[in-house]
């Protein structure tokens, strides 16, 4: 049987999405398109590829066991159709990036502009998030992630800063009323600004000297989740109202400007930088291939 890629696209849509809406905005289509277009695969093979109700599309047996073979194939022959794009002068096409959001408020801003100057024809799709995702099963080109969540079969390259801090800090006005902690195990008797993990969890604060790591559970008035909600643990603690644990570069506006002061300084822990990650498959798309070479590039300016 002869099968339109097209429509074997829209079936693969579907399992992801896990509905013909989400996959009709996905392939830019109406939902009565997409339908068609796995009707039309169902019945050139003759069975059945999803079970639906009012509430799920879920893959059959048979939808399952195509899945299987269909996303890799297609993701060849699309790395294929980009390997033939990588020849013209202006690559073009979508890259999309799955980052931390410390990575698109610390990270990209940087990279953002120049690099879409450099290359117009491509659109840059971001999606900003703290859990860890399979890159592939959401259909991403590449990641952002530190080094202790890299997936081992992924290929990393450098991006941003190599070397970055954990900083404390809070107001002056709260410094001078509840005091200035000499030690990590001076903020338990103090007002901090929390976080929470979507899955319940909240992470100690963690400092290092002269070798000498301290762990703090450290409790307070505000818990936030990680994400967008740093920005108000910032300004909450710029207002007086705790003490906040956070990333170096993201408190260095306040510290310059005055609203937060460094706390325990000495005491603050430095890791290593954030890697871009991505597939280790023979043909890299375009867009990606292009990014890769342009945050080789600023690093090597950046170490001149």
């Amino acid at each position: 049987m002869k099968t339109d890629l097209g429509d074997l696209s829209a079936v693969l849509a579907v399992a992801r999405s896990g509905g013909f809406r989400g996959a009709a905005k996905t392939l830019g289509a109406s939902p009565s398109g997409v339908s068609e277009a796995v009707r039309r695969v169902e019945d050139g093979l003759g069975m059945r590829l999803f079970h639906r109700t009012t509430r799920s599309v879920v893959p059959t047996e048979a939808g399952r066991r195509l899945l299987e073979r269909l996303h890799p194939a297609l993701v060849e022959v699309e790395a294929a159709l980009d390997a033939v794009n990588s020849l013209r002068d202006r690559p073009a096409g979508p890259l999309r990036l799955n980052v931390p959001f410390s990575a698109s408020r610390l990270v990209l801003p940087s990279i953002v502009a120049p690099f879409l100057a450099a290359y117009p024809d491509i659109r840059l799709d971001i999606v900003a998030e703290d859990a860890y995702v399979d890159l592939v099963a959401v259909g991403c080109d590449a990641g952002i992630r530190y080094d202790e969540r890299l997936p081992q079969d992924m290929i990393a390259v450098p991006i941003g800063p190599r070397r970055q801090r954990f900083a404390c800090a809070a107001s002056p006005a709260y410094l001078d009323q509840y005091g200035r902690p000499s030690h990590p195990q001076d903020l338990l008797t103090h007002r901090c600004i929390t976080a929470r993990m979507a899955s319940g969890a909240q992470h100690d604060w963690e400092f290092e000297r002269d070798g000498k790591i301290e762990q703090i559970r450290v409790s307070g008035p505000l818990v936030i989740q990680p994400g967008a909600a740093f920005d108000l643990a910032i300004e909450s603690a710029a207002r007086g109202l705790g003490v906040v644990a956070i990333f170096e570069d993201w408190l260095r506006p306040y510290f310059e400007s005055g609203a937060l002061e460094p706390v325990l300084e000495d005491w603050w822990q430095e890791f290593s930088g954030p890697f871009l990650y991505y597939p280790g498959r023979r043909l890299v798309p375009a867009p990606l291939r292009v990014f890769i070479d342009f945050i080789k590039t600023a690093a090597l300016m950046e170490a001149g």
